[in-house]
């Protein structure tokens, strides 16, 4: 299968040359560009990516507020990879806590960016646990989301925290001695208690909420 990937970037050398890297690889198509993220959504409607590799930071409508808009208003909505030019920037942990699987430095070689795309339109969450530490203890005060670790069981928080270290499913199930499908379940069951469409963004709750402690070592 073929995946169907869209551009958004305000650097037309950047556009070009990752349009360039992509359309190289056999099972990656470059369907269409956008310079800002008002584009992105009337675009997304016309070429149906199965990705956005959003930047998120441009004039006029930035990537974080692009990523909403996308993930709001479009039915079945795309994967939405934010790149950066930091591992540290403030706007991609926003990108995450709207909603994106992932982010990647805009430095990374081809292979990475190629198994970026495949990873998060598989499903998958592509996670860097010491960057995001990094983010949040940078951050002066939370988000202003409401505190909601109390609603979580002893065991859904284990395995929050076990995502936050960048684990899989398996990984998990491996480590706390239970199934996959337990695993799944539990999942599942943390993304609806605090409301996190995604294992990036479930992870940024942790730490927004204290499940996960800013200075505490994932590793």
């Amino acid at each position: 299968m073929t995946l169907r990937v869209l551009i958004v970037d305000d650097e037309p050398l950047l556009r070009a040359g990752l349009r360039s890297l992509l359309d190289n690889q056999p099972d990656l198509t470059v369907v269409g560009e956008a310079g800002d993220g008002g584009e992105v959504v009337d675009l997304v409607r016309r070429t149906h990516p199965d990705v956005v590799l959003m930047d998120v930071r441009m004039p006029g409508v930035d990537g974080i507020e692009a990523t909403r808009r996308v993930l709001a208003e479009i039915p079945d909505p795309p994967k939405v990879l934010v790149i950066t030019t930091f591992d540290n920037d403030d706007y991609v942990y926003d990108a995450l806590l709207a909603g994106a699987s992932g982010f990647l430095l805009k430095r990374a070689r081809k292979e990475e960016f190629a198994h970026a795309i495949r990873t998060i339109a598989a499903g998958e969450t592509l996670l860097f646990p010491d960057a995001i530490r990094r983010m949040v203890t940078a951050r002066p005060a939370p988000s202003g989301l409401a505190p909601r670790p109390s609603s979580l069981t002893k065991r859904e928080t284990e395995v929050l925290r076990l995502i936050a270290t960048g684990k899989s499913n398996v990984d998990i199930a491996a480590e706390l001695v239970i199934s996959l499908e337990t695993v799944k379940t539990h999942v599942g069951n943390i993304f609806g208690k605090l409301g996190a469409a995604n294992r990036s963004q479930a992870v940024v709750f942790a730490y927004e909420t204290g499940v996960v402690a800013p200075g505490h070592s994932l590793r």
